[in-house]
């Protein structure tokens, strides 16, 4: 950094909150990183809106004993993130402070101003040159690649590289740290030096690719009402909204454990400290079912509780897509679960109430619905320059006070995701999970089932939620035994397809494969014709249907038995046709 830029200070003219105003002589960037001085602290803080002499900026961290006529440091950079070997695994707050380092040093409660490098400058990696001396690339192009965990982590050319280069240097093989030169690069005459590592602003879309393509193949979650009902594409988005304690992180969790995706990228955004707590502490005993060692092998946490300031909820959600978008760019399936993106639109409330901005709709900013936007639209599948494909899918829950959907967080994601998994107060209280209420829910993905099967289930669903809102006033006696049959086969569906048993190890987590070969089964026994005598035997034949699918649900697909429960549960819907 220059000494000119160094130099470059204001003084405190006014402070509300974690908002402070600042006056200033010389120039000032929007969203520039600036450091206020606070006695021997320096707070780091983004300005956010510059008016004349005086620029509002936002402190990420307590303002305690801050006072006006205090130094603030403007340093001619815009907020951003380390990025190379050494992210996963990893335990960052929303600056991208390691929070396990830190504890080292300062113990369990993070002080002031405490900073430490994001990837630890001493340990080394073993480089792999790919590129050679002569050869033209681009942002983005790979250069060599390290080893990390079960990946081959690609060493890429500069994001921020202007234009084509030409490799002047590369390293032979060897250990090196992150800050190690490993390669230079000429571009129209100047030198361009490449370590393992490089900064990137958090709200600046890495683009380094050739093209951004439509999402098509399905993110598999192993969860039958996602996978089958509301399913998600690689590099779509989804939101979960549903009111306090419905199974939203429960749900992110299971997602994160069993999706088709390579690193997962999880933003605890002002969630609760004992919800987060709780986080860290089961991913490293969560064993993960592509490798059988720990899930956090291949998982960055960004975690943002809602005892820190407001202001730093914003700069964990950008920090965790900015990270994500990285490994993107490897060529890898990234999946990024946000929890919860209405703790992040009330943060910008408070910031925007501060400002003294227009109020939209119940008080959140008029410019709520672009920000949630460009959040979404940074996930995506894209194909590199080397023609391989990465997929960046997004899904972001939704704490609506209430359960009310129309509040606005509520209706600006649902705006501008791909899919709706409505979570229902009801279904949590019946313990009916996941909770996702299957009548409210959408999707715009294409099913891994026949579209002709989902519609027909779909109806039968509707039309049996019909026959129990009917039920309640004429009761069972005043329903044809017809409707009832149409009930009790909507019962049967939620009870052994939409609802899973996650603490079993063969019913937690459902391949495509068997989630074809189930719903087939089940289509058949909701397009069958039935006869009973009465209702009370119809009731009796459902539940004992119900009870032998269930155990079905918990043979593994290649166990001998499981053919012959299949044969057990299509030999007793025969029995019971009309011909029979």
């Amino acid at each position: 950094m220059s000494t000119a830029t160094a130099r470059r200070t204001g003084r405190i003219a006014g402070i509300n909150g974690n908002l402070v105003t600042v006056e200033y002589d010389q120039t000032v960037r929007q969203n520039e990183v600036a450091f206020v001085r606070t006695g021997d602290v320096r707070l780091i803080a983004e300005v956010i809106r510059v008016r004349g002499r005086y620029a509002d900026i936002q402190v990420f961290e307590d303002v305690s004993g801050m006072k006006v006529g205090d130094v603030v440091e403007f340093q001619g950079e815009l907020l951003a993130v380390e990025l190379g070997p050494g992210l996963l695994a990893q335990v960052f707050d929303g600056l991208q402070t390691p929070l396990p380092a830190i504890a080292e040093q300062h113990g369990f409660f993070l002080p002031r101003g405490a900073r430490l490098p994001a990837l630890p400058r001493t340990p080394t990696w073993e480089f792999t040159p790919q590129a050679t001396i002569g050869e033209r690339v681009v942002a983005g192009d790979r250069l060599g690649s390290v080893p990390e965990g079960i990946f081959s982590h690609a060493i890429m050319a500069p994001f921020s590289l202007p234009g084509p280069a030409t490799v002047a240097h590369i390293a032979v093989p060897g250990a090196y740290t992150v800050t190690d030169l490993i390669a230079e690069l000429d571009c129209d005459g100047t030198r361009i030096p490449v370590t393992m590592m490089q900064t990137w602003p958090v709200k600046r879309p890495i683009r380094a690719y050739a093209e951004r393509l439509r999402p098509r193949e399905q993110l598999v979650t192993k969860m039958r009402i996602l996978d089958t009902f509301f399913p998600v594409a690689k590099g779509g988005t989804y939101c979960i909204p549903g009111p306090f304690g419905a199974g939203k992180t429960v749900l992110q969790q299971l997602t994160s454990r069993h999706a088709d995706a390579d690193v997962v990228i999880i933003a605890a955004c002002g969630e609760r400290a004992g919800e987060v707590v709780e986080t860290l502490r089961e991913f490293p005993q969560l064993v993960d079912p592509r490798t059988g060692r720990s899930l956090m092998e291949r998982t960055v946490i960004i975690c943002n509780t809602s005892s820190m300031p407001v202001a730093a909820r914003e700069a964990s959600v950008y920090t965790a897509v900015t990270i994500a978008e990285y490994y993107r760019q490897m060529g890898l399936d990234v999946l990024l679960l946000a929890d919860s993106t209405s703790r992040w639109a009330q943060a910008l409330r408070e910031v925007s109430g501060r400002l003294e901005e227009i109020p939209g709709e119940e008080a959140f900013p008029a410019y709520l619905e672009s920000v949630i936007a460009s959040f979404y639209e940074r996930a995506g599948i894209v194909r590199l320059n080397d023609d391989h494909l990465g997929s960046l899918t997004i899904g972001g829950t939704v704490s609506p006070a209430g359960g009310d959907f129309e509040e606005p967080v509520t209706q600006s994601t649902l705006k501008v995701v791909g899919a709706f998994h409505g979570l229902s107060r009801a279904r949590s209280d019946a313990r009916r999970y996941p909770a996702i209420d299957p009548l409210d829910s959408w999707s715009k993905y294409t099913s891994l089932v026949p579209a002709d099967q989902l519609r027909n289930a779909q109806r039968i669903l509707r039309q049996g939620h019909d026959v129990q809102e009917m039920m309640k006033v004429v009761e069972e006696e005043g329903t044809s035994m017809e409707d009832f049959l149409v009930y009790l086969k909507a019962e049967f569906l939620d009870a052994i397809y939409l609802q899973q048993d996650a603490f079993d190890p063969v019913d937690g987590a459902s391949s495509a494969e068997r989630q074809r070969l189930v719903f087939g089964v089940v289509t058949d026994i909701l397009r069958a014709a039935m006869a009973f005598t009465d209702k009370t035997t119809a009731r009796r034949f459902f539940q004992d249907l119900a009870q032998l699918a269930k155990d079905w649900n918990r043979t593994p697909l290649d166990d001998p038995s499981f053919e012959r429960l299949q044969q057990q549960i299509q030999s007793m819907v025969t029995e019971v046709a009309p011909h029979a």
